[in-house]
């Protein structure tokens, strides 16, 4: 904690110019991703401060849409489509996933209340399960692209997503990350598959 609290401290004095900021925030991407600490979108993406806007989750979930019921996750999207204007909006699934790991092979609920319910209400199961039959004969790497792909769906249906994508000024991306290699691969919307960028 110490170095944290070191480099926290001294930042200002290591930081370029960051006065452009204090005038507002124009990012050219909204990043959903998961909240795991080995995954950093501005390392991943070489983004300087402004150039992402950020939404992390356990297991990068999208939850979906449901009229009248506000929560976090809904606000951070509506806010970048609305009122930042992002252009393109990534959902970056990563390696080594505990979420998604858990929803392959649940444990007692008991034993992470929240985190059971969080994936209980947020993730169409099924949907994720039957991925581990099929692409690249790795149960969770399977798993863990087809969830980046149902996050999609589930953007498409929030209706500030809904509207812009209808316009043409948004575009979704799916990507996943390996934690071991740093290799970031790009989903083909036309096949389904994941490709090295």
């Amino acid at each position: 904690m110490q170095s944290l609290i070191d480099n926290a401290r001294t930042f200002a004095e290591r930081a370029q110019d960051l006065r452009p900021l204090a005038d507002g925030q124009h990012p050219h991407a909204l990043f959903i991703t998961c909240s795991d600490s080995r995954v950093v979108p501005a390392l991943i993406t070489g983004g300087s401060p402004g150039d992402l806007f950020e939404l992390r989750t356990a297991g990068n979930i999208v939850p979906e849409y449901e009229e009248g019921r506000g929560s976090g996750e809904t606000a951070t999207i509506e806010f970048a489509v609305e009122v930042l204007g992002v252009e393109n909006i990534i959902v970056c699934g990563h390696s080594h996933c505990g979420a998604v790991n858990a929803i392959l092979y649940p444990g007692a609920p008991s034993a992470l209340p929240a985190v059971h319910r969080w994936l209980a209400d947020t993730e169409p199961h099924d949907e994720t399960r039957k991925a581990s039959d099929f692409l690249d004969g790795n149960a969770l790497t399977s798993a863990v692209q087809r969830h980046v792909q149902v996050q999609l769906d589930r953007l498409r249906r929030h209706p500030t997503v809904a509207k812009r994508l209808e316009h043409g000024g948004l575009k979704l991306h799916g990507w996943f990350y390996a934690v071991g290699t740093g290799t970031v691969s790009v989903l083909d919307p036309q096949d389904g598959t994941f490709r090295p960028l």
